[in-house]
């Protein structure tokens, strides 16, 4: 693979069809028609396997990348598509763990019937992305595919597919410019993944959110089953040996192993899966969900000692559990390295910052970054402690000059600042060391 005409592609492409990742909501394209359009040119591929589909606010990544796991460790080649990605975007398309290679990427991107259609036909950069994988899982003859939503459901371009089960994680308010500014108006969004007579599994619910999802499944008769009524509504995350850490894992445990269940149900899943599938290849498979699939980011450390903990929170719904379970670590000082995107509601995520740490006010390398300083300003009139740094890379090699044995540092805020660290860390090995 030449690299560099294969970074003058992606950049180009980038350029072209900006991600909303990059650039926010002015990406983003409502609808399903050319995405519908796409598919009809690839000649569908995603029929060729069957799917699982993933929907929810926060916790859908956790979800896919677990029930993928599970899947790969009974034997089956699973494709798991989900988004956003944290440094290469080829994150978002993996074969049992795998990257998509840049050979399958470039190829077809490169194809004179797929540029002239992008060309004609404007797609952006998530429906492009969802026709790569579909296309990809196909010609590398997945068994199975796990694929996880965008924004949304109704409207979302994977919601072309005839999933064999649904899963929805839960409801909060996020991207409300796109979905609604009511958790009702949410809810009705990512229940538009539930198909005519297709399993779905819900994994937390409100009594507004529960009404919602009973009316959708009873129109379309689907067999509902509600992840925290289920036969594994006590089972906690300590109950199992996860490699993914954190208080918002047990929720997602929950919805994994009812999915697993009413797909063992299923005497054509049960043959597709064969002699393979068990309890112990699935517990298997959930104790290394994130090594075997390359998931960052959740509730991870990036250093040990000194301490230095990451995770991808990035709403009110999210942050409130992160920020829980950090104000429960043990540690002399806390330090936070923060940034956001500007179209988060900050004012109520000022609310759920604890006072007793001192921050590292930063911002991530995209467009859609608050700016450092606005964030500063903001934090500071809530009372909170801190300074100003201009990158991450900054911010944690200010982190170095002030820490002390038993500090502990959390970085998070935005999927993105979680990305640069990784990076940084990733490309800085020995950064802490003296």
């Amino acid at each position: 693979m030449d690299q560099e005409r294969y970074n003058e592609l992606i950049e180009h492409i980038f350029k072209q069809f900006p991600s909303y990742q990059s650039v926010g909501k002015i990406a983003y394209k409502e609808g399903l028609e050319t995405m519908k359009e796409f598919d009809k040119l690839l000649e569908h591929p995603h029929k060729y396997y069957p799917i699982i589909h993933v929907a929810g606010t926060n916790g859908k990544g956790s979800v896919s990348h677990m029930t993928a796991s599970a899947l790969m460790s009974c034997g089956l080649k699973v494709g798991l598509y989900t988004s956003p990605h944290l440094i290469d975007f080829r994150e978002r398309i993996k074969i049992n763990g795998e990257m998509i290679s840049k050979e399958a990427v470039y190829d077809f991107l490169s194809d004179k019937k797929i540029k002239m259609f992008m060309s004609d036909n404007s797609p952006s950069f998530f429906e492009i992305t969802t026709a790569l994988a579909f296309d990809y899982f196909k010609k590398q003859r997945v068994d199975i595919a796990v694929i996880e939503t965008g924004l949304g459901g109704r409207l979302d371009s994977t919601n072309i597919t005839d999933p064999i089960i649904c899963m929805i994680t839960n409801i909060a308010l996020d991207h409300c410019d796109q979905l609604g500014f009511t958790i009702s108006a949410i809810a009705m969004e990512k229940a538009g993944i539930i198909k005519h007579s297709v399993p779905v599994v819900i994994s937390e619910y409100t009594p507004t959110t529960k009404e919602i999802f009973e009316r959708v499944a009873e129109e379309r008769g689907a067999p509902i089953i509600f992840a925290q009524d289920s036969v594994f509504k006590d089972i906690k995350s300590s109950d199992y040996e996860l490699d993914l850490k954190g208080d918002c894992q047990t929720n997602n445990l929950r919805c994994v192993l009812t999915a697993l269940s009413v797909l063992s149900n299923s005497s054509s899943f049960l043959k597709m899966a064969g002699e393979g599938w068990s309890d112990e290849n699935i517990r298997d498979g959930l104790k290394r969900s994130a090594k075997a699939t390359g998931l960052r980011g959740r509730w991870e450390y990036l250093s040990d000692n000194p301490p230095v903990v990451c995770d991808t929170g990035h709403n009110v719904h999210g942050l409130t559990t992160v920020f829980s379970q950090l104000r429960r670590e043990s540690c002399k000082r806390l330090f936070c390295l923060i940034g956001f995107v500007a179209d988060k509601d900050i004012e109520k995520i000022l609310g759920l910052l604890p006072h007793s740490a001192y921050y590292l006010f930063t911002q991530a390398s995209l467009p859609r970054a608050l700016a450092a300083n606005e964030l500063e300003k903001r934090c500071k009139s809530a009372g909170l402690e801190g300074e100003l740094c201009e990158s991450v890379e900054s911010a944690l090699r200010r982190y170095k000059q002030i820490y002390k044995e038993g500090d502990l540092l959390f970085i998070g805020g935005s999927t993105f600042i979680v990305g640069e660290a990784i990076d940084f860390f990733e490309k800085n090995d020995n950064f802490f060391a003296i």
